[in-house]
């Protein structure tokens, strides 16, 4: 196998091993070294720092190492490269400081450890730092032209919050209907609403309705309760979202364990299918709920952002985002479509859009807020300027 990756970190990864193979054989192919063999070992700071020092002379840790296996002698094009050690807490830090994913921050580090092995050397005179320099970034470039993503990340919006002001008065306005035309008359991509179980917002009515006027794609969240599951089959919308519903919580406090509850999903999931109408699952930026969502079948998931949202500091935020991150691309390295929310505002929406694996955004409290002081048409607005900001 031409990538021979390893691990060997004290605590859980905060990245999927699966897109790191995926992005290093990527880079081979890229190099046009497919049938070599290169060797990467992901390791803590402590490793790193004992290996710069017997190395390298150099105390502390460093980001990357690479030991070659074609210096001073020649070997045949599709013999071995050699190695690279990359420290994931180095790396961590690093992607925090410029605010990107570890997934990230890692391709980088890949990159460059990848074009030592093939003999560039930044540290050999100025002319070979800025050569190295400027095809790392084709280089990069090169594998963003290999992912998915050609447009930018699609925005959906949840319009529950109108119906919950309507529901508090008991009257006939506002109306989420109305709210979600003009939410798609903005630039949404697409119109969610949540069909609960106690109807505290909204109601049968509005989800029949907007079934026949979205015009762009109508996605019901609900719980898998019997009677719900009869009235998404009789709506048929564009797609489900089943999440988990609690009648004491104040909006969804967190994903669905799929792991735990797996014969029971499966048989909804086949239950829509069977309709024509795709499935996501609302999950927590956790691996195994990830691949327990591809195990039952689902054609979606949407990955709960509520944790990184809410984070009480940069570094609790960039270790959640890098959970977000990791999730999203293992689920789809696994053939899963990817869609994140809950919690998403102004202020951390744009990183999250730019996330290549993720398809789309649902956000509804944010907008909706912002709508009392600018209107709703500019806060879609606004909000899809963000979108557009991290997806580029």
């Amino acid at each position: 196998m031409p990538v021979l990756l390893s691990a060997d970190h004290p605590q859980p990864l905060p990245v999927s091993l699966s897109t790191v193979r995926t992005d290093a054989e990527r880079l081979l192919q890229l190099c046009g070294q497919q049938p070599c063999d290169w060797s990467i070992l992901l390791v803590d700071d402590p490793r790193m720092a004992r290996l710069n020092e017997q190395y390298r002379a150099k105390k502390g840790p460093t980001n990357v190492l690479a030991f070659s296996l074609r210096e001073g002698e020649t070997y045949p094009d599709d013999g071995p490269l050699g190695d690279v050690v990359i420290s994931l807490d180095t790396a961590a830090r690093e992607a925090q400081r410029e605010g990107i994913s570890l997934r990230r921050r890692l391709q980088i580090l890949l990159i460059h450890g990848l074009l030592h092995l093939l003999g560039q050397d930044h540290e050999r005179s100025e002319a070979e730092a800025e050569r190295m320099e400027a095809d790392e970034r084709q280089l990069l470039n090169r594998l963003d032209d290999t992912q998915r993503r050609t447009s930018m990340t699609n925005l959906a919006i949840n319009v529950d919050h109108v119906a919950t002001l309507r529901q508090a008065r008991g009257i006939n306005e506002p109306d989420p209907v109305l709210a979600a035309g003009i939410c798609e008359l903005a630039g949404a991509a697409g119109i969610v609403v949540h069909l609960r179980e106690d109807r505290r917002h909204i109601q049968d009515r509005d989800v029949y309705l907007l079934r026949q006027t979205v015009k762009t794609k109508l996605n019901l969240e609900m719980g898998a309760a019997p009677e719900i599951i009869n009235i998404a089959l009789d709506v048929k919308p564009d797609m489900v979202t089943l999440v988990p519903e609690k009648r004491q919580e104040l909006t969804t406090e967190g994903g669905l364990n799929v792991t735990g509850q797996k014969k029971k999903l499966a048989a909804v999931i086949d239950r829509f299918i069977g309709a024509g109408i795709p499935v996501s699952l609302f999950i927590d930026p956790d691996l195994k709920q990830v691949k327990a969502a591809k195990d039952i079948g689902a054609t979606f998931v949407e990955i709960h952002t509520g944790r990184y949202c809410d984070a009480d500091d940069e570094t609790e935020r960039a270790k959640e985002f890098n959970l977000v991150a990791a999730a999203a691309d293992e689920a789809f390295a696994m053939g899963l479509r990817v869609n994140a929310g809950h919690g998403l505002n102004y202020l951390t929406t744009a990183p999250v859009a730019a996330l290549k694996s993720i398809e789309e955004l649902s956000i509804g409290h944010a907008i909706m807020a912002r709508a009392i002081f600018v209107g709703l048409d500019q806060a879609v607005r606004e909000m899809l300027a963000q979108v557009a900001a991290g997806s580029r």
